[in-house]
C-alpha cells in the first residue's frame, strides 16, 4: 500500500486541484519525492530518498516522501503534494516521465523526471539519467580477475538506458581485463524491477550455465538474486559471488556479495537546488561520476588486499582521463558486447 510521509511528521495530504504558480526558489519550502516501491530496497528507491532527505537536511527544507506508489497514474498524488506544499517534485521512476510534466505544466510546480533526457523544459521539466558505466567498468574489470569458472553473468530486471549503459560498460570492463572470459546476460523481465521469485530463477539458470560471479540489476528482484547465489553452488562445486548496483547490501549479506556499484544521489539533487535558485533549473541532464564521488564501488572483505589496489589503480586511470569509459544507452547495444542472451 502506498505510503506517503513527510521527514519528521506524518502528513494529510488533502486532495486539491493546483493551478498557481509554482513559488519562487527563495521561497521554497518543501520538497517531495516520489518512488515506485518502498525505500528499503536497498538499490533505487532507498537511496533516491535517502540522497532527498540529505539534501532538505542540508537546505533547511522539508521533505514530503510518496513512496510504494507502483506504476499506475500518479497524477492525483503529484497534485496533492503540491497542495501540501512542495515547490518541487522528484518523480523517481522513468514510469512517470509523462504524468510529471504534465502536472509542472498544470501547476506551474517544477519536476525532475529520469530517462528522458530529450524531455527538457527550462524552468520546468529537468531529467536526471543517470549511469554508473564508470563504476560498472571497475566491476567488470574485478569480476574477469576473480572468475574460476572463466564466466560471468549479468542479470537485468528490464533495459532501461541506466542497466543497458551499466551492462555494456561491465562487458568492457570483463573484455578489457580478460578476452577469453564468457558473459552470459539474461533479463528477467520487461519491467520486472521488484520481481524477486524471477530475479532467483533467472539467477540461478546463469549459474548453471557456468558464472561464478554475477553482476545483479534490478531493485527488488535482486533479494532473488542474492538468494539465487547464496543457495546455488558454481559448476565448479565452489562459492557464487553478487555484485549489485546502487546500494549496499552488507548488512544482510551472508558471505556472497563481492561488490556493488554505489551511487550518491545527494550531488544530482543539490545540484537541482542550485540551478532552480539560479534560474537554470530544466537546462540540463544530470550525472553521477567517480569524480565526484556519486559512483564509487563497495569494498567487501572477498577482494584480496592486491586485486583491490590494481582496481582502484584504474579507477584513478578513469578519473584522470587516461581510461574513458563512454555510456551507451540503447538495448540493442548490449548484444554485441555479450557471448550469450536469454530474454523472456
Amino acid at each position: 500500500m502506498p505510503i506517503r510521509h513527510r521527514v519528521v511528521a506524518l502528513a494529510v495530504l488533502g486532495c486539491a486541484l493546483v493551478t498557481s504558480a509554482a513559488p519562487r526558489a527563495a521561497e521554497l519550502r518543501a520538497i517531495a519525492i516520489l518512488t515506485p516501491e518502498q525505500s528499503t530496497d536497498f538499490g533505487w528507491n532507498q537511496q533516491g530518498v535517502t540522497a532527498a532527505r540529505a539534501v532538505a537536511a542540508e537546505r533547511g527544507l522539508e521533505l514530503l516522501v510518496a513512496e510504494g506508489l507502483g506504476y499506475g497514474d500518479v497524477r492525483p498524488t503529484m497534485r496533492e503534494l503540491v497542495a501540501d506544499g512542495a515547490g518541487l517534485l522528484i518523480a523517481h521512476a522513468s514510469g512517470y516521465n509523462t504524468a510529471a510534466p504534465e502536472i509542472a505544466a498544470e501547476t506551474g510546480v517544477p519536476v525532475a523526471i529520469v530517462d528522458a533526457p530529450e524531455a527538457l523544459r527550462p524552468g520546468l521539466v529537468a531529467d536526471y539519467t543517470l549511469s554508473g558505466h564508470e563504476g560498472a567498468y571497475l566491476a567488470g574489470r574485478l569480476a574477469a580477475k576473480l572468475t574460476r569458472t572463466g564466466t560471468v553473468g549479468i542479470v537485468v530486471s528490464g533495459e532501461p538506458p541506466s542497466w543497458n549503459s551499466q551492462s555494456i560498460a561491465f562487458a568492457q570492463g570483463v573484455r578489457a581485463e580478460r578476452g577469453d572470459v564468457t558473459i552470459r546476460y539474461a533479463v528477467i523481465g520487461p519491467a520486472a524491477y521488484s520481481d524477486a521469485a524471477g530475479g532467483k530463477r533467472v539467477t540461478e539458470s546463469i549459474i548453471a550455465a557456468g558464472a561464478d560471479i554475477v553482476f545483479g540489476q534490478g531493485d527488488g528482484s535482486t533479494f532473488g538474486m542474492l538468494q539465487a547465489v547464496e543457495t546455488t553452488r558454481a559448476v565448479d562445486g565452489g562459492d557464487v559471488l553478487f555484485i549489485d548496483v546502487i546500494g549496499d547490501k552488507s548488512s544482510i549479506d551472508k558471505g556472497h556479495l563481492l561488490s556493488s556499484v554505489v551511487w550518491d544521489m545527494t550531488p544530482v539533487y543539490r545540484a537541482m537546488l542550485d540551478d532552480l535558485g539560479a534560474g537554470r533549473f530544466g537546462t540540463r541532464n544530470y550525472q553521477i561520476s567517480l569524480a565526484d564521488g556519486s559512483v564509487s564501488l563497495l569494498r567487501t572483505p572477498q577482494i584480496p588486499d592486491a586485486v583491490w589496489e590494481e582496481v582502484m589503480a584504474l579507477r584513478d586511470e578513469i578519473i584522470a582521463g587516461r581510461i574513458v569509459v563512454v555510456p551507451e544507452f540503447d538495448a540493442k547495444a548490449v548484444r554485441p558486447f555479450v557471448s550469450e542472451v536469454t530474454s523472456p
